[in-house]
């Protein structure tokens, strides 16, 4: 049987082939390579972290309590805790107030007026901008809370006080002024949520919702709304 026979014979024929395609080549022989004289490993250049102190005693710094704030380690020592911070003030929204928000206290603003709540941001240094610094809320609910407290303020100086007629504080004498240094105790979050307008957030430096403010070094200009111009410190 012809047939047969050749189907038989092919058998060892293949098997004999693949065996030789499996065996490969001569098996190269592995030879370790000397390292080449004087060559030096190129590595990234080591972050340059910024040395800065966290605290000044029970005190926190600007960039201490942000750097806390950030660090998945600490930031459950600084969320939503009662702090204090030190700092010069390095900006107000005061003379950015609208005219339509500028007017004694008891009178509603014009439907159309949307002015920003009353802040004032603190940093480490004067020069310090406003991407590092930390935004101060809570201290006064409108302008004309603060317009009626420069009336009392220059009244009766120190004595003076005035109480928000919405949030129920003490608004703080002297006002915030750019460039005073001070020290502000309140919440320290990433949020807050007592603007009328809605919630404000910030991740990177936080905010403060401040209960308390002390003035360690003033300045002699005192802080006012546009239009409103303030009597002199009496010496």
């Amino acid at each position: 049987m012809p047939g047969q026979f050749a189907r038989v014979a092919l058998v060892p024929t293949i098997a004999l082939a693949l065996g030789g395609a499996g065996c490969g080549g001569p098996e190269v022989k592995y030879e370790p390579r000397k390292p080449v004289a004087g060559a030096k490993a190129s590595l990234p250049p080591v972050p340059n972290v910024p040395q800065k102190p966290i605290k000044n005693g029970d005190t926190y710094t600007i960039w201490g309590a942000s750097y806390h704030l950030r660090s998945r380690v600490h930031r459950k020592e600084v969320v939503g805790k009662k702090l204090t911070l030190q700092g010069y003030i390095t900006k107000t929204n005061l003379m950015d107030a609208p005219e339509c928000a500028v007017h004694k206290g008891g009178k509603a603003d014009p439907e159309d007026c949307k002015p920003p709540i009353p802040a004032f941001w603190i940093g480490d240094t004067k020069e310090a901008t406003e991407s590092e610094s930390i935004k101060v809320m809570g201290w006064a609910s409108n302008f004309a809370q603060i317009f009626d407290a420069i009336e009392e303020f220059d009244k009766k100086g120190e004595e003076g006080e005035h109480l928000d007629t919405f949030w129920g504080i003490k608004l703080p004498n002297p006002l915030p002024a750019k460039g005073a240094k001070v020290t502000v105790t309140g919440t320290f979050s990433t949020t807050f949520t007592g603007a009328s307008a809605g919630a404000e957030a910030d991740p990177i430096m936080g905010l403060m919702h401040m209960q308390e403010m002390k003035v360690l070094e003033p300045v002699e200009e005192l802080a006012t709304l546009p239009g409103i111009e303030r009597k002199p410190v009496k010496k």
